[in-house]
């Protein structure tokens, strides 16, 4: 008696179906699957960037409120100052404002301070790379007298090209302090400063003069920028002890080199 092959396709289909339906499920479930990963990654991401903008002006508007609030602050104190001298005053604006870069405009008795100010947020990543994010600021800030002692600020926001050359100035000023403070007493000559400050002759440090007064020595240096755009004169202080000794060294700009 032959086989009964009818039977068999229909067993055959129905496994055929079966498998189809099955795969067919999969694919459903993979699909949706992935629909709500897609739908979770776009939120994440447009949550992400929402709180992270929000955070980034925060900062920003952070860093415009305490300028104005220090260029207040520096403004009173010029006008309780009892002094009219150019580097006393400058003093007084470094002390509250730590400004790398002060100008004097001996015509109109009006400094101007540059500086950058900086903030930091921590950024929100799905992806490992979040974490804290500094932001910065370019501010000029110009002091002028005004009748009766008072001295009226006036803050402006600039580019990041402004700012440049005083940043670069204040990292040399700290390199300065580090070699200045580690020298020996005895080496503490204009010519030996100049060879610690300046190696390789880049001229980046112009030492101007040495001079020891008690108990301390006085180094004053004209500081200056990539290319010599910019130029700060700054006096560097720091004991005097014996020939053998070293001392941590001070830093303040001063109105001009002497």
């Amino acid at each position: 008696m032959a086989p009964d092959k009818t039977g068999g396709a229909v067993v055959t289909r129905r496994a055929n179906g079966l498998v189809t339906t099955g795969c067919l499920t999969v694919l459903i479930a993979l699909a949706v699957i992935l629909g709500i990963v897609v739908s979770w990654l776009w939120y994440r991401h447009w949550h992400d960037g929402n709180v992270n903008r929000e955070r980034e002006e925060k900062a920003f508007a952070s860093i415009g409120k305490q300028a104005r609030a220090t260029a207040d602050d520096t403004a009173r104190a010029l006008g309780t100052s009892d002094t009219t001298d150019a580097d006393a005053l400058t003093g007084v604006i470094w002390q509250h404002s730590e400004a790398p870069v002060i100008t004097y405009d001996a015509s109109r008795r009006e400094f101007t301070a540059t500086a950058a100010r900086s903030a930091q947020y921590d950024e929100d990543l799905m992806l490992p790379g979040g974490g804290p994010v500094k932001v910065t600021r370019c501010f000029v800030v110009t002091y002028t007298p005004r009748p009766g002692q008072a001295w009226t600020p006036r803050v402006s926001e600039r580019d990041d090209d402004v700012c440049r050359p005083s940043t670069q100035i204040a990292s040399r000023v700290r390199l300065a302090l580090t070699r200045i403070s580690s020298m020996y007493a005895e080496d503490l000559t204009r010519t030996g400063v100049q060879k610690a400050l300046d190696p390789t002759g880049r001229r980046s440090f112009d030492v101007r003069n040495v001079a020891r007064e008690g108990d301390k020595l006085t180094v004053s240096v004209l500081v200056s920028s990539s290319e010599a755009a910019v130029a700060q004169c700054y006096r560097f202080t720091r004991p005097a002890p014996g020939d053998d000794g070293q001392g941590s060294a001070t830093a303040v700009p001063t109105s001009s080199c002497s």
